[in-house]
C-alpha cells in the first residue's frame, strides 16, 4: 500500500486539504485525531500519561488539555515525553487501519511527520503551506488560544523551507479554489506513477 505523508505548519490546512483528498475517494488517516481517541481510551497510555504530569493530567475521564498545552508550554521536555509515549500506539493502530484499506494509496496527516521521523514511513509527502500571518490569523479565529500559544507550538514545528525541501508536493493553501485544483492534479500525478 502506498502510504503519502500530509502535513504542514499549524494553521496551514492539513484538515482542509486532507478532507479534499477524501472527497476524491482518497483514505485519510488523520494522526492526531487518532492520538487525541487514544488519549481517551488506551489505559496503559491514560497511566504513563498520568505518571508524566500528575492527576490532573484527566478531569472527569477525559484529558485536561489546558493543564497539558500549559505545562508543555512552560517546559518542552514534557512535550518530547509525552510523544515518545502516544507516537508508538498511533503508528501500531495506523498499521491496523491501513490493513483494512482498499485503495491506491492512502493520506496519512501528521502535523510533525519530519519532526518526528515519520516521513520515513511513506512513500510521498506532501506539505501544506500558507503564510505565517495568514495561519496566526486562522488559529485565533478557530482555537480558544494566544499568539503567545500559537508561537510556541510553530517554535517546536520545522519551518516551512526545510519541510519543502524534503517534499514530493507543496501546496500553497491561501484560495480554496486553487488548493482545490492543486489536490486533483496531485491525485492525478500519484495515480499515474503508481500505475
Amino acid at each position: 500500500m502506498i502510504v503519502v505523508g500530509l502535513t504542514g505548519g499549524i494553521g496551514s490546512g492539513k484538515t482542509t486539504v486532507a478532507k479534499q483528498f477524501e472527497a476524491l475517494g482518497v483514505p485519510v488517516y488523520i494522526a492526531d485525531k487518532e492520538a487525541k481517541k487514544l488519549m481517551r481510551t488506551s489505559k496503559i497510555i491514560k497511566r504513563k500519561l498520568i505518571q508524566l504530569f500528575g492527576e490532573s493530567a484527566y478531569i472527569d475521564r477525559n484529558l485536561n488539555k489546558s493543564f497539558i498545552a500549559d505545562t508543555i508550554f512552560n517546559d518542552a521536555t514534557y512535550l518530547k515525553r509525552m510523544n515518545a509515549i502516544i507516537h508508538p500506539k498511533v503508528a501500531q493502530h495506523f498499521k491496523r487501519w491501513i490493513a483494512k484499506q482498499n485503495a491506491a494509496y492512502v493520506i496519512k496527516e501528521v502535523a510533525i511527520l519530519f519532526e518526528n521521523d515519520g516521513y520515513k514511513q511513506c512513500d510521498y509527502i506532501i506539505t501544506v503551506t500558507a503564510p505565517k500571518t495568514l495561519r496566526i490569523k486562522r488559529l485565533l479565529k478557530r482555537d480558544d488560544t494566544t499568539l503567545e500559544k500559537i508561537e510556541a507550538i510553530m517554535r517546536n514545528q520545522w519551518p516551512d523551507e526545510k519541510k519543502v525541501k524534503h517534499s514530493h508536493y507543496v501546496i500553497n493553501n491561501i484560495d480554496l479554489a486553487e488548493t482545490k485544483k492543486q489536490v486533483h492534479q496531485i491525485n492525478r500525478d500519484i495515480l499515474k506513477k503508481i500505475q
